[in-house]
C-alpha cells in the first residue's frame, strides 16, 4: 500500500470491510448548503445527517472526499507553493458513525489502520485529546497502549470542534506522525509545536454534547463520528518524503509542469503551484463550476491565473495550463470517471481562460515591474494593486504572490478602498450567507415532512408540527403574526430545484394562515412562511392545507417546458450542455447551461420547434423512484448544484428527456400547450441563459408580439404581411439621405479647409494653424485636416470641434516637422485643458474632452506650445 491509490482504496476497504457503506465523493459544490463556498472537508455531504435532519438506511460511512480551500473563510491559496502540505485541493480519508459507534471503536480502527494496516511505527506516533477528555485519554493510555510519553492534552482551540455557535459539538483526538529529530519542531502542546516534525495525519472528532444559544451544552442523544485524514500526508508519509509535493501524484503533475513550462529544475516552487492548482481547477469545472467575476466562479478564476502567472514566471509564453489535464487524468482518472468523461470539456474551458488572460499578463507584468521599480519603501500601494486588477485582471492575491518573491508587500486597505466602487459585485461573491435558520433542538424533535403534493393540491387532517418566529420554535401565534409552520403532511412544494414555493392556505374553523412561500428547512423540513389572518395557530393543531392550484398548474407547465428545453439544448448543441442554474416560476422559466458561443437565431428556432415537436407527441409523464447508482446507469441526468439521496426521483416525458427530479410536473407533455423562447444571451464566460414561457402566458407572448406588428403595420399604413417591405424601402431611403447629407458636410467642410488655409501664420518655418469649426462633424475633422496639410506644405495643424457635451480635437503634423513637434503630444496639451487625452501616430492624433466651455483656452494653449517649439 505505497501509491497514493492504493492508500485511498485501501482505506475503504478497510472500512468496508468493517461494515461501513463506502459513499462516493460529494460535489465540490455543497448541495443546498449556502453556507459554505465549497466543500471543505469529508463531513459536509453528511451535515444534515448528523443535524438529525436526514436519514440514511445506514449507520456507518467511509469515504474519500474531494476538498478545495481557496476562498472564503477556509483560504489555502495564499500558501501554496511556498509550504510542504497546503494545497487549495486535497482528498479527505474519513470515517463516520451516526449514533451507532462511538470514542472506544472509532481509536481502536485509527489505531489498528494505521500501525497494523499501513504499518507506521507506534513510536512515531503522538496522540493528542482535548484536556477535560477523561474518556478518550483512557482508552489512548489504557485500551490502546499509547506511551503517556508520545500524549498530551489540548485546550479546546484546538481540540474541541463545533458544527457553529449553536448546535453539535464535541472533543476531538488528533494523531501525529513524529518526522524525527533532523526536521525542526516540537510536539503538540508546546511552544514549538508549529515546526515541520510533527504533522498532523487524522483528526477524531467525538460529535457529543448539543449546544444551545445561551452557550450551555447538554448531551446529545445519539453521539456521532466524523474523522478526517489528508490522504497526501499519508502517501508522503508512507512514501519516505517529508513534502507532500514529493509523492507520486505530485511527482508526475510537477514533471508534465516542467516539460510544459521549459524548466528543467523540478524544485520550482512554481511548478508545485502549477501541479497543484490543475487539480482544483479540473474538479471544480467537473462539479460545474465554470470561470466568471462572483462567487465560486472568480475563486476558480483566480486559481487559473495564479498558476499561469507562475507558468509565465518560468518561461511560458503562450497557453499551457490547459495541456496538463492528460496527465491528471491518468493519474486520478480511474478514481474518479467523471474527470476522464469531462476531460475534453475541462481543457477548453482552461484554455479559453488562458487565451484571454495571456493577453494581458505581458502587459500587466510589465506595469506591476514598473511600479516596483519606483517603489520608495517596502509596500505597492493599493490604487496600484487595484489598477492592475480592473485593467488587466490581475486579483489582489496574485499581485502579493509577486510582491513577497521582492520581499514586499501590498497595501490591502487602500486596495479594499479602491474596490468600494465594485462593492455590489464584491458583495454578490460573497453572498454565501445561511438560509432559514432552525434551532437544533428543534430539528431533533421532528420528523422529515411527508410530502403529498405529487398527488394532491388539498390535503386535510394534516397537524401542526412546528411554529417558526425568527427561527425559534413557539407554542402558539396569534392575528397578525409572520411566522414558518412545519406540518407533519402538506401539499405544497418547497423551494428547490429551481422551482419556486407553493403559495396557499392552512384553514380550520375560525382559523386562516395565508402561505406567501414555502421554503426548506435543513434540507428536509416544509416551511409554511406567511401570515396568520384570522384565529389562533399552535403546535398540535389540526388544519387543511391547500394550495393556490391555477398558480401551481402554470408552474409545473414551466417546470416540465424546462426538461424538454434542457434535453432539446443538448440535442442541438451538444453534450457539453449542462445546466448551470434554473428558475420555474408561474408566468416564465429560466435557464441558464453551459456553452461557449451565442446560440444563433437558427439554433434557437431548431430548439424551439424540437420542444413543441414533443408537446404535439403529447407522451405521458413517467415518475419513478430507484436507486440513485441504478438511475443514472439507466441515462437519467443528474442536475449541477443538487443533492441527492441514495434514492432518487426519475422523471422521464417519453424517451426525450430523463433526469432526476423532486419537482412537480404535467400528467401528459401535451398540457404544456406551447413552449415559446423568449430571450438568449450569455451572463458568463461559458455559460448562456435562455427564458421562455409555457402555457398561456406563451399564448399571451404570441397575442403581445401581434399586437405590436399590427401596430407598426398601422404607422406603416400597409397590411402586417407587407410590414417587412416597406420597413426596408424606408431603411434604404434613409441610407441614401444618410449619404447625401455627408457628401454635402464633406464639400462645407472643403471649403471651409480653403477658407482656414488663408489664416495659418508662419512660426519658425512652419505654417501653424489652431481653429474651432463650430458646425464640423467628429469624422469630418480628418478630412479637413488632410486637406489642409495639402495646401499649407509644411505645417502644424489642431482643429476642433464641441457637440454636446464632448469636444473632439485633431492635430496633423507634415512628416518634415515630425522632428521638431509630435502630433500626439500637441493634441494632448490641448486636450488637457477639457479634460481629455488621446494619442496617435507621430503625424496624426486625436483626442476627447468633457469641458466645451474650456475649448478656447486649450485651442489657446495648443498656439502657445507650438510658439515655444518651433522657435
Amino acid at each position: 500500500m505505497k501509491t497514493s491509490n492504493e492508500i485511498r482504496q485501501g482505506f475503504l476497504d478497510y472500512f468496508a470491510e468493517r461494515g461501513h457503506r463506502v459513499v462516493a465523493s460529494s460535489s465540490l459544490v455543497p448541495g443546498n448548503d449556502p453556507t459554505l463556498l465549497f466543500t471543505n472537508a469529508g463531513m459536509v455531504q453528511f451535515k444534515d445527517v448528523f443535524l438529525g435532519a436526514e436519514k440514511r438506511d445506514y449507520v456507518r460511512a467511509a469515504t474519500s472526499q474531494r476538498c478545495v480551500r481557496a476562498g472564503g473563510k477556509h483560504n489555502d491559496l495564499d500558501q501554496v507553493g511556498y509550504t510542504a502540505r497546503h494545497h487549495t485541493f486535497f482528498e479527505m480519508l474519513g470515517n463516520f458513525s451516526f449514533g451507532d459507534y462511538f470514542k472506544e471503536e472509532a481509536i481502536e480502527y485509527a489505531w489498528d489502520f494505521l500501525t497494523r494496516v499501513a504499518g507506521l511505527p507506534s513510536e512515531k506516533l503522538w496522540v493528542t485529546v482535548f484536556e477535560d477528555d477523561d474518556e478518550a485519554a483512557s482508552i489512548w493510555l489504557d485500551r490502546v497502549g499509547v506511551s503517556p510519553e508520545r500524549f498530551s492534552r489540548i485546550g479546546a482551540k484546538d481540540n474541541f470542534w463545533a458544527m457553529g455557535d449553536t448546535g453539535p459539538c464535541g472533543p476531538c483526538t488528533e494523531i501525529f506522525f513524529d518526522h524525527g529529530p533532523d526536521i525542526p519542531g516540537g510536539p503538540p502542546g508546546t511552544p514549538e509545536e508549529d515546526g515541520d516534525r510533527y504533522v498532523e495525519i487524522w483528526n477524531l472528532v467525538f460529535m457529543q454534547f448539543d449546544r444551545n444559544a445561551g452557550g450551555e451544552t447538554r448531551p446529545l442523544p445519539k453521539p456521532c463520528v466524523d474523522t478526517g485524514m489528508g490522504l497526501e500526508r499519508l502517501a508522503a508519509i508512507l512514501q519516505g518524503v517529508h513534502s507532500n509535493y514529493q509523492i507520486d501524484i505530485f511527482q508526475s503533475l510537477i514533471r508534465r509542469a516542467g516539460a510544459l513550462t521549459g524548466c528543467a529544475d523540478l524544485a520550482q516552487n512554481s511548478l508545485k503551484v502549477i501541479a497543484d492548482h490543475i487539480r482544483a481547477c479540473a474538479f471544480l469545472i467537473v462539479d460545474g463550476v465554470l470561470p466568471g467575476n462572483e462567487g465560486r466562479g472568480y475563486v476558480l478564476r483566480r486559481i487559473i491565473r495564479r498558476a499561469v502567472r507562475h507558468g509565465y514566471k518560468l518561461g511560458a509564453s503562450q497557453p499551457f495550463f490547459h495541456a496538463m489535464v492528460p496527465a491528471l487524468v491518468e493519474e486520478m482518472g480511474a478514481a474518479y470517471p467523471e474527470l476522464a468523461e469531462k476531460a475534453g470539456f475541462v481543457r477548453d474551458v482552461l484554455e479559453g481562460e488562458e487565451e484571454r488572460f495571456f493577453e494581458t499578463l505581458s502587459q500587466g507584468m510589465k506595469l506591476l515591474e514598473a511600479t516596483v521599480a519606483e517603489l520608495d519603501g517596502e509596500t505597492i500601494p493599493g490604487e496600484d494593486v487595484f489598477r492592475l486588477y480592473d485593467t488587466f485582471g490581475f486579483p489582489a492575491d496574485l499581485t502579493a504572490d509577486v510582491a513577497r518573491e521582492r520581499g514586499l508587500v501590498i497595501d490591502r486597505d487602500g486596495f479594499d478602498e479602491a474596490m468600494e466602487k465594485q462593492r455590489e459585485r464584491a458583495r454578490a461573491a460573497a453572498g454565501f450567507s445561511g438560509g432559514d435558520h432552525v434551532d437544533t433542538a428543534v430539528l431533533n424533535r421532528l420528523e422529515p415532512t411527508v410530502f403529498l403534493g405529487y398527488d394532491e393540491v388539498s390535503s386535510d387532517d394534516v397537524r401542526v408540527a412546528a411554529v417558526l418566529v425568527d427561527g425559534r420554535s413557539v407554542d402558539a401565534i396569534e392575528p397578525g403574526a409572520r411566522a414558518t409552520v412545519v406540518l407533519d403532511r402538506t401539499p405544497f412544494y418547497a423551494e428547490s430545484g429551481g422551482q419556486v414555493g407553493d403559495q396557499g392556505v392552512l384553514e380550520a374553523d375560525g382559523l386562516r394562515f395565508e402561505v406567501d412561500d414555502t421554503r426548506k428547512l435543513a434540507g428536509t423540513f416544509h416551511g409554511h412562511a406567511g401570515t396568520l389572518v384570522e384565529g389562533r395557530l399552535a403546535v398540535g393543531d389540526v388544519v387543511t392545507a391547500a394550495i393556490d392550484g391555477e398558480r401551481r398548474a402554470a408552474i409545473v407547465r414551466h417546470h416540465s417546458a424546462t426538461h424538454l428545453l434542457h434535453a432539446a439544448l443538448r440535442a442541438v448543441l451538444g453534450e457539453h450542455v449542462e445546466q448551470k442554474g434554473s428558475l420555474v416560476a408561474p408566468d416564465r422559466l429560466r435557464f441558464d447551461f453551459s456553452h461557449f458561443q451565442p446560440v444563433t437565431e437558427a439554433e434557437l428556432r431548431q430548439i424551439e420547434d424540437l420542444v413543441n415537436g414533443e408537446v404535439r407527441a403529447n407522451a405521458a409523464a413517467q415518475d419513478r423512484v430507484m436507486a440513485f447508482d441504478a438511475a443514472i446507469e439507466a441515462g437519467a441526468m443528474a442536475l449541477f448544484g443538487e443533492k441527492y439521496g441514495e434514492e432518487v426521483r426519475v422523471m422521464s416525458f417519453g424517451p426525450f428527456s430523463v433526469e432526476l427530479c423532486g419537482g412537480t410536473h404535467v400528467e401528459r407533455v401535451g398540457d404544456i400547450g406551447l413552449v415559446k423562447i423568449v430571450s438568449e444571451g450569455g451572463i458568463a464566460a461559458g455559460i448562456r441563459r435562455i427564458e421562455a414561457v409555457a402555457g398561456q402566458e406563451a399564448l399571451d407572448f404570441v397575442h403581445d408580439a401581434e399586437d405590436r406588428l399590427a401596430e407598426v403595420a398601422g404607422l406603416l399604413k400597409a397590411s402586417p404581411g407587407d410590414v417587412t417591405a416597406k420597413v426596408a424601402a424606408l431603411i434604404e431611403a434613409a441610407r441614401s439621405a444618410e449619404k447625401a447629407l455627408e457628401r454635402a458636410k464633406q464639400k462645407l467642410a472643403s471649403t471651409a479647409g480653403k477658407d482656414l488655409a488663408s489664416t495659418a501664420t508662419d512660426v519658425g518655418g512652419v505654417k501653424v494653424l489652431v481653429a474651432a469649426l463650430p458646425d464640423a462633424e467628429p469624422k469630418s475633422l480628418r478630412n479637413t485636416m488632410d486637406q489642409l496639410k495639402d495646401k499649407l506644405g509644411t505645417a502644424a495643424i489642431v482643429l476642433a470641434t464641441a457637440q454636446g457635451e464632448r469636444v473632439h480635437l485633431v492635430a496633423g503634423v507634415t512628416k518634415d516637422v515630425t522632428g521638431r513637434v509630435k502630433a500626439g503630444e500637441l493634441v494632448n496639451v490641448a486636450a488637457a485643458k477639457v479634460n481629455g487625452r488621446g494619442g496617435g501616430r507621430p503625424d496624426m492624433a486625436q483626442a476627447g474632452g468633457t469641458d466645451p466651455t474650456a475649448l478656447p483656452a486649450a485651442l489657446e494653449a495648443a498656439r502657445t506650445w507650438l510658439g515655444e517649439q518651433l522657435t
